[in-house]
């Protein structure tokens, strides 16, 4: 692992001491997200509410340049022919999907099935490298849905990190990695995963691109 990534997760413990406690794990999630990265891989996010619109935040920062601009190589460039402008304005990507965001098929799945096994469903679909990874959110750790979908990327083979509040909830019991963040009031779990998930998104970037 490169200096700078392992540096930025320094940052963060540094930055907010309470998190040490969850060292570990988010040592562990960023092995996984390298992982993902570097086999061309998926990132799969979910979570409901909060949790939503942070998996829709963290594919943002995956797909496009964060901190660094990820300008494509000269191969890639060769691609779109010497006349072309377009790869001029294209940055490289990490592969990841929001699931949160396919309103066709989560409003078909819930009205002609459930909502239960809306993200379980698309998990189900798109989970076709071992290396692929699933973000599931949820701050109680019980959400059913999110739940689910961990139970069916464990049925597909594929790993999980789990980012869910101070108990873990029953996610706990079936994500590959879960981060445990130290509180239990919803709002101030969010604040804490965004700083994990940012600091996450930054050290793979770096670790690939940097």
């Amino acid at each position: 692992m490169k200096k700078e990534t392992t540096d930025i997760i320094n940052s963060l413990f540094m930055r907010c001491t309470e998190l040490e406690t969850c060292r570990e794990s988010i040592m562990k999630a960023l092995e996984l997200l390298i992982l993902c990265a570097k086999s061309k891989a998926t990132v799969l996010t979910c979570g409901n509410g909060g949790s939503a619109a942070d998996s829709e935040h963290i594919t943002g920062e995956l797909m496009k340049g964060f901190l660094l601009k990820r300008e494509l190589t000269d191969s890639q460039k060769k691609l779109f022919g010497e006349e072309s402008n377009i790869p001029g304005q294209l940055q490289q990507a990490i592969r990841a999907i929001s699931l949160v965001s396919q309103s066709a098929i989560i409003s078909a799945f819930a009205n002609d099935v459930g909502a239960d096994n809306i993200f379980a469903q698309q998990v189900f679909a798109y989970a076709q490298n071992e290396n692929d990874v699933l973000i599931a959110m949820s701050t109680s750790g019980n959400s059913v849905n999110v739940l689910n979908a961990v139970k069916t990327a464990n049925a597909c083979k594929i790993k999980s990190i789990a980012v869910t509040g101070a108990n873990g909830g029953k996610i706990k019991n079936f994500a590959s990695v879960t981060v445990t963040l130290p509180e239990n009031e919803t709002y101030r779990i969010q604040e804490y995963t965004l700083m994990v998930y940012h600091a996450l998104c930054a050290a793979v970037e770096f670790e690939m691109f940097g």
